[in-house]
Formats: structure tokens, sequence, C-alpha cells
């Protein structure tokens, strides 16, 4: 305590003798000055020329300062170049860097003609950030600009980033594609194949995105096709997309980004009947004598296993309650899997007659969709054959035949046993009605042997 007290007596002595003392000694002076030439300050400072002088001293220093601060207020301004973009310096093959901004906001503040020749040079300002001596893990850095014209103040928001560093790993990934606005293909053609140029790639990035990456795809986009036609087209510079189990992108790096596809473009047709059918009960005792169609054939179009399986387009025709001749404008619908047809309408003129009724004995009973490791057959011989009555104008009933008239039962779905099952009666003439005296029949089925 002693050693203290000694240090802070050296202290203030040293204080009062080198600042304070001689701050008094010249107070008292420039007192004693002024009580002792008191007098003759007074009339120098009333003379009427002293004032004149210390007015226009203070005018020109008052001058001065408000000069200056409105030359500062006047000419300073301020302009804002948005989403400047933002550079970093390290090692991308080695590193990934997230959280990093892409662009910024850099203000300049300046006076306004210095202001505007910085704005020349605006191209030349680079945002950039030095990360070459960081090592994996987080870390907060500050974004640097260089500046174009030093008198110019520059500030960038943000100014600062937390980012994190991970080590760049890769794998390599099956490609995949997906075919953008095929809908706007022609109706009348469709795509066969596509072949791409490689069938794998390879993605980079950090691990952790890496195992989100479900598939990579490239973008086949139809709308990239200048006048699309039946042949082989090659689609040159289709970019490669990583995708994620929910369908969202995934920011990883591809190698390449780009693939060439070539595209098998068809247009496959099918020309097949047109087929009227007549729906609902005519007027008693009234019956379709003739159906005339002005499209008898028609061409669909269609991916190639529909076209196969397409016999005739049916077009289906209200006759309820008609008991005369009658002409119909219809729109034909087209058949599932079908993309487009010949023909979009058609008329139908529907003649009527009177009805007459003959009945066909001994037709045999068919069984259908029966799986093939059972066999079936009638319980009994009444069951398996039916009578039918058929009803229709004379010409047409007489014009029908056994051969043309299909009894049937549906099993699929049956196993061994015992059933009694509806019957379906159908005719090749459309303008008739079938109808089984018999409405259910025994059908006995067992294991194929």
């Amino acid at each position: 305590m002693k050693k203290i007290g000694r240090l802070l007596y050296y202290i203030l002595n040293f204080i009062d003798k080198i600042i304070i003392t001689p701050i008094t000694k010249l107070m008292l002076k420039i007192v004693g000055f002024v009580k002792d030439n008191g007098k003759g300050i007074e009339r120098f400072l009333n003379k009427k020329q002293t004032l004149i002088v210390l007015s226009l001293v203070f005018a020109f220093i008052a001058f001065f300062l408000v000069e200056h601060n409105s030359n500062m207020i006047i000419n300073n301004s301020a302009e804002i170049l948005y989403n400047q973009p933002v550079t970093a310096e390290y090692n991308e093959e080695a590193y990934v860097i997230e959280g990093l901004p892409e662009s910024v906001d850099v203000t300049m503040i300046g006076e306004r003609a210095k202001l505007y020749l910085a704005k020349q040079f605006a191209s030349n300002l680079r945002v950039s950030v030095d990360l070459r001596d960081l090592t994996v893990g987080k870390h907060k850095v500050a974004l640097k600009i260089n500046q174009g014209v030093s008198s110019i103040d520059y500030k960038i928001d943000p100014s600062t980033a937390t980012i994190v560093v991970y080590e760049k790993v890769s794998e390599t990934r099956e490609l995949d594609y997906d075919v953008l606005h095929r809908d706007s293909l022609d109706s009348k053609l469709v795509i066969n194949s596509i072949d791409l140029s490689r069938n794998d790639c390879i993605i980079k990035g950090a691990e952790y995105k890496l195992a989100t990456v479900a598939t990579v795809k490239a973008l086949v986009d139809i709308n990239n096709i200048n006048n699309p036609k039946a042949g082989t087209i090659t689609l040159k510079d289709v970019p490669l997309i990583a995708y994620d189990a929910n369908g969202n992108i995934v920011d990883v790096e591809i190698v390449p980004g780009k693939v060439d596809a070539n595209i098998e473009i068809a247009s496959p047709s099918k020309t097949v009947p047109l087929q009227v059918m007549p729906e609902g009960d005519l007027a008693f005792g009234k019956s379709i004598q003739s159906i005339e169609s002005s499209v008898s054939t028609i061409t669909v179009y269609g991916d190639q296993d529909v076209l196969d399986s397409l016999e005739y387009v049916p077009v289906k025709v209200d006759v309820s309650g008609l008991a005369e001749n009658k002409e119909y404008n219809l729109n034909i619908e087209k058949p599932s899997g079908i993309r487009d047809m010949s023909a979009k309408t058609v008329t139908v003129k529907i003649t009527i007659a009177d009805e007459i009724t003959k009945e066909f004995t001994g037709i045999r009973v068919k069984t259908l969709n029966l799986d093939s490791k059972y066999s079936a057959q009638a319980a009994s011989e009444n069951d398996g054959q039916v009578t039918v009555i058929v009803k229709g104008s004379a010409d047409v009933v007489n014009s029908i035949n056994k051969d043309n008239i299909l009894v049937s039962v549906d099993l699929s779905g049956y196993g061994p046993g015992e059933y009694e099952v509806d019957v379906q009666v159908t005719g090749e003439d459309v303008r008739a009605t079938y109808e089984s005296k018999t409405q259910k029949v025994r059908i006995r089925i067992k294991e194929a042997s």
C-alpha cells in the first residue's frame, strides 16, 4: 500500500508541475493584462473600423463553414447496385461451400459528379471473398469489393456471411429421362423410344446431399424439336437434373451436365369399321330395318398395342321410343388410348319397320373366361343348349341364322363345383334384339386333366 501511495503521489506531482501549474500561470497573466489594459481594449473595440473588420472576419468564417457543409449536403448522393454477383476463391475440386449469398446489393455514396463517374465503372466492380485458407467446418467471413473510384464510399449488404465448408465427394449414377410438353406433339405422332448418348453420370457435392439424390434425369423437351415428324431426331444439349425421392431438385454438380438424345417418333395408325350401336327400346311393335352411316370406316392413331386390340369404333345412338325414320348427327368418341381419328362426327339414318319374332332352337351354350386349369360342362342336356328369341324387321330376322347368334356363360373367377350361371346372348346384326328363353343354366366345373 505504501508503494501504491508513493506511486500516486509522484503521478499527481508530475501532472501538477507539467499541466496544472503552467495553465494557471498563463490564465493569471491574461487576467492581469486585461485588468491593466482594460480601458485601452475597450476603446479599441468601440472603434468603428475595429467593429467593421471583426464583423467581416466573423462573416467570412461563417460563410466558409456554411458553404462547406451545404456543399457536402447538396452534392453528396447515393446509388444502389442490386444483385451484384459474389465470387468465392477456393479449391472447387476439393470442397463445397454452402451459405454464401449468390448476390448482394452495393450502395455507392459520394458527390454527384464523382458518383456519375463511378457508375460508368460499375461493370468492373467485383464482390469477392477469399476462402482458400478455411478448413472443413463453419465460418463467418467478410465480403470485400474492389473499389472503382477512391473518393466513393462503397457499402455491401450483407457485408458478412456464415458459411459451411464441406469436403466434396463423388458418385456414379444411372441416367433416366422425362419427356416435357408431350401433349404439344401432334396427336398423330407417338414417341416410340428415347436413347441417351450415355447411360450414367457422376454427381459431386457434400456427402449428405448425395445421399438424398434418388434419380438423375435428362429432361427431353418436345418444344425444343423444330417441326417434329415421324423418324429419328437427335436433340442435343439435353440438361440433366438430380431429384430426391419427393421429386424436389437437389443442388449437386453433375458431370457431364448435358447429354444428347436420339428420339424415335412414329405415327402408328389402323383403319377399322365404324359400328353404330342402337340403345334403348323402340316403340311397341317397331324394329330397325336399316342403319345408314355417312362414315363406314375410320382411321385411328395411338400406341401400337392399343391399335392391335381395337376391332371397331362404336357410335352409340339412343333410339328409345322411336316409331318412325330419323336422322342423327353424332359425335364420335375416341376409344381409350386413341389420340386422334380421321373423322370426328357422323350422320346416321335409321329406318323403322314393323317387328316380327322368330325362335332359334338348339343353340349350344359356350363357356367364356374360365381359368385354363379348369374344365366345364353342362350339368344336363337341357343346360347345354337353349332357345333364342330374335325380334326385328322381316328382312333382318330372315337373314339371321344360328351361326350369327352367340349364347354364352361368363365363368371368370369360378372354381371347381356346380353353379347356376346367367345366360348371355349376342348377335352379329345390331338391328335385331336377342333373348334366351332360358335365363340360367347349371354348369359343372372340375380340375382339368
